[in-house]
């Protein structure tokens, strides 16, 4: 079965589960904007007239496209039933809404989930358009909760994408870790990471700008800015925060090295402590990840084991989502800022792959920030990869 079948199936159950009647992606020439929910409905292709692909909670598989596309949806092997247009899809989208007489119809809006919001102003206002002599206009809601669940709930083919590309993303760092000369710049290393990439012919899992971040030392500026020509120097922390992309599935892992000065066998004492605190951090918040747990609850063991060890509160989330892209969205490991809306308010779910990255700066060092992937499982939240449990020493 491929991939995209087994999404479409799992998202009628979601819609069942949910009591939702329908759930309608409504789109158009979709190379210039694409709805996110488009890759788990039709895969990578394109649409280009108004589209519309309605899925119900009776198991009902339907896409209205245009003639010159009908061809490429019914290779897809998915869609029972698949309609054609030439002129408007106005009559075609009526009808079939009408003939399933849905008393709620999910479209993709969200004040939370980026990756649920793909239904623009414009074509709001035309499905309104379309609707406003029926009753069907008053029962637009948003797809949110369908949408969030879908994308969480990684199948087992998603989750083994994923666990292939933490795997790639773990034998590239060791391989960069070994390369590592004192006197190298930041730029040199990230351009050496993306040459191993492309030897294991994975994608980047974010812009080559910005993946890998390496910083080294304490003047390198930290977030989502690209290497510098800051020099690797000895007595620097070195923080790395990267990910590929292997068969659309991502990876997003943190690691930090330390270079030894001449006659250290090991860091001193405020890096190993500073490593020790985030370890902690991320252990205590992994123990803690239950199915049902609100993602407020785990950002807060974190955060206070942080800020209660003396240092500075880290300014964003302690995890999100990963899958198809690095931030997948859906529940967040956060706390209830107002630029992360409801999303720390919502629960665990079984198949949810997140990350947890924590950080902190030790003055006149650097940064460390240690970032991991884990996956919900029934039994709690089980790391996706080797976690990293001690400061990589680099002797330079």
């Amino acid at each position: 079965m491929s991939l995209i079948k087994e999404k479409v199936n799992q998202a009628v159950e979601i819609l069942k589960e949910q009591q939702t009647d329908m759930w309608l992606t409504f789109v158009r020439e979709t190379s210039g904007v694409r709805d996110p929910a488009l890759d788990l409905l039709i895969g990578p292709g394109d649409l280009t007239w108004l589209s519309a692909i309605i899925l119900t909670r009776k198991g009902e598989k339907i896409a209205i496209v245009g003639n010159l596309e009908k061809e490429a949806i019914q290779n897809l092997d998915i869609y029972d039933t698949i309609l054609g247009y030439d002129k408007s899809v106005r009559e075609l989208l009526r009808d079939t809404i009408t003939r399933l007489n849905p008393d709620h119809i999910a479209v993709n809006t969200s004040k939370n989930n980026v990756h649920a919001d793909g239904l623009t102003h414009a074509m709001h206002e035309i499905l309104t358009d379309y609707l406003a002599d029926t009753s069907y206009a008053k029962r637009l809601t948003s797809a949110e909760a369908v949408i969030s669940a879908l994308r969480g709930r990684k199948t087992p083919s998603e989750q083994m994408r994923v666990q292939k590309a933490i795997e790639i993303t773990e034998e590239i760092f060791n391989k960069t870790f070994n390369h590592i000369k004192v006197g190298m710049t930041e730029i040199e290393i990230g351009a050496y990471m993306h040459n191993l990439a492309r030897e294991y012919k994975v994608d980047l899992a974010w812009p080559a700008e910005s993946c890998p971040a390496v910083n080294s030392g304490p003047n390198s500026p930290v977030g989502h800015n690209g290497p510098t020509n800051i020099k690797i120097e000895r007595g620097h922390i070195i923080h790395f925060d990267f990910g590929v992309k292997y068969e659309d599935y991502c990876s997003d892992i943190q690691r930090v090295c330390y270079v030894l000065r001449e006659g250290e066998t090991e860091a001193p004492l405020e890096v190993q402590r500073g490593f020790i605190t985030i370890r902690t951090a991320i252990e205590k918040s992994r123990e803690a990840m239950r199915i049902g747990v609100q993602g407020k609850v785990i950002d807060t063991i974190s955060r206070e084991i942080v800020v209660d060890s003396g240092y500075a509160e880290y300014p964003y989330a302690l995890g999100h989502q990963l899958g198809r892209v690095a931030h997948d969205g859906g529940a967040l490991l956060g706390p209830l800022w107002e630029k992360y809306g409801d999303l720390p308010n919502q629960k665990l779910e079984a198949g949810q792959i997140f990350t947890i990255e924590p950080g902190l700066t030790v003055n006149g060092y650097g940064h460390i920030g240690l970032e991991e992937d884990v996956l919900i499982t029934l039994n709690g939240a089980e790391y996706l990869g080797d976690p990293q449990r001690e400061i990589v020493l680099l002797k330079g």
